[in-house]
């Protein structure tokens, strides 16, 4: 199997921010995240190192409470991508196999490209693969000069390049797939002597060619994914690209998705064919809706929500970690979490599932069987049940179960006062 190293230990200046970049957020989960499970998703990384620095413990924890096959490395001081690389000798000293070199701040990166990449550096028989892309204005990126053979002479930084490489438009993309074996004392080696005074991952390239290693680049068929995160700005475009991505991904797929302008759906949501999706939707985390069902306008689903088909969630509904069974409807004003809801279940107005309990910080479970009916601006105080065939009336506040095709009532009743306005005007 092949091991990952991804880089994340950099602060992020420009984020003007408290948190690590790497645990600033797409759809609610980290920049880091995406990129380990781009590459854990090619089926063909086993272990992930992930080199950290600057607020370790908080990367850490997130890492450590996520990720089973990802161990963190500390780099401290902080020397350079080099540097970085060279934290993990100690854990590979005996691996003799492929690494993949990755930056823990693209999160556009795919697990598809990352295994054609990998596949190509095993065709070329190569050593050291650098993955490489095409920019018609390259500014500020390095550039990959190329041997008449097609193979890589080195990487040439802007600061460093003359006119002619400037003109140059393939540039350095920062992922790598190198052969550890025959690469890894380069880490021992790289020297420092730079403006910078650091250990440039860059020079791997030329060391490669000082001891006859096979160097090549692979050349990425679509720029976007290689999109870093270095401001707030670059992470709202990075967030329109992979939301615009998702979109066309279920528009492909028999989604209809009335206005792609304002919606948003995470890409660990999956949709059926002939789910409709009306305007201003907020599609997080990982869900599961089924066929022919219908989102919004103005829903926000938050996660961990498992929809079954014909299923309608309306306008100004709210939904975490709820499994919702076929032909339920709710159609308005509703919060819904913690819940399993049956079929053929009608939630009505301004139901809320009250799942929360301030004092204990406990959430805990509504469930709601098949063929219920719940009366409008209903509060269901969990933990509870609602058996099957089962009547709310309106404005029911229920904090006990309710039995098989029983009615349940708690409203005052109602009393009119006659005149009572005339008397008191």
């Amino acid at each position: 199997m092949i091991k990952s190293i991804i880089l994340a230990a950099g602060k992020g200046t420009r984020m003007k921010s408290d948190m690590p970049k790497v645990l600033h957020t797409i759809f609610d989960k980290p920049l880091v995240g995406y990129v380990i499970d781009a590459a854990s998703n090619t089926g063909l990384v086993d272990e992930n190192y992930i080199i950290v620095g600057h607020q370790a413990e908080l990367v850490e924890e997130y890492i450590n409470n996520n990720y089973k096959n990802s161990k963190c490395l500390l780099q401290t001081p902080q020397l350079g991508t080099g540097h970085a690389v060279s934290m993990a000798l100690p854990y590979l000293k005996e691996f003799e196999g492929e690494v993949i070199i990755l930056c823990g701040d693209t999160p556009l990166i795919t697990s598809e490209t990352l295994k054609e990449f990998i596949n190509f550096h095993k065709e070329k028989a190569s050593d050291i693969t650098v993955m490489s892309a095409y920019f018609d204005n390259p500014a500020n990126y390095g550039r990959i000069i190329r041997n008449q053979d097609g193979s890589v002479n080195s990487i040439v930084e802007e600061k460093d390049a003359n006119k002619e490489q400037k003109a140059v438009k393939e540039i350095n993309a920062g992922i790598y797939c190198i052969n550890w074996g025959k690469v890894k004392s380069a880490f021992s080696e790289l020297k420092n002597n730079n403006a910078q005074g650091e250990y440039y991952l860059t020079d791997i390239i030329k060391w490669g060619n000082t001891n006859n290693l096979s160097v090549n680049a692979y050349t990425l068929s679509d720029n976007e994914e290689i999109y870093g995160i270095n401001s707030k700005a670059n992470l709202a475009e990075a967030s329109k690209m992979l939301n615009k991505r998702t979109i066309n991904k279920l528009l492909s797929e028999g989604v209809t998705i009335v206005a792609p302008e304002t919606t948003w759906i995470s890409p660990e949501t999956e949709i059926g064919p002939d789910t409709i999706i009306y305007p201003s939707c907020y599609i997080n985390g990982k869900n599961k809706i089924g066929k022919h069902c219908k989102i919004g306008p103005f829903a926000h689903l938050r996660g961990d929500v498992v929809l079954e088909d014909y299923v309608k969630i309306g306008n100004f509904v709210e939904v975490k970690k709820t499994t919702i069974k076929s032909h339920t409807n709710a159609c308005h004003l509703t919060y819904l979490g913690n819940s399993e809801i049956g079929s053929n279940v009608n939630i009505g107005a301004g139901t809320i599932t009250a799942n929360y309990n301030p004092l204990t910080k406990v959430k805990s479970k509504t469930i709601i069987k098949d063929n219920v009916k719940i009366g409008s601006n209903s509060v269901l105080v969990a933990p509870v049940t609602i058996e099957e065939g089962a009547n709310v009336g309106a404005v029911g506040v229920i904090t006990k179960n309710i039995p098989a095709w029983a009615l349940a009532i708690t409203r005052a009743p109602l009393r009119i006062l006659e005149n009572w306005v005339t008397r008191n005007k």
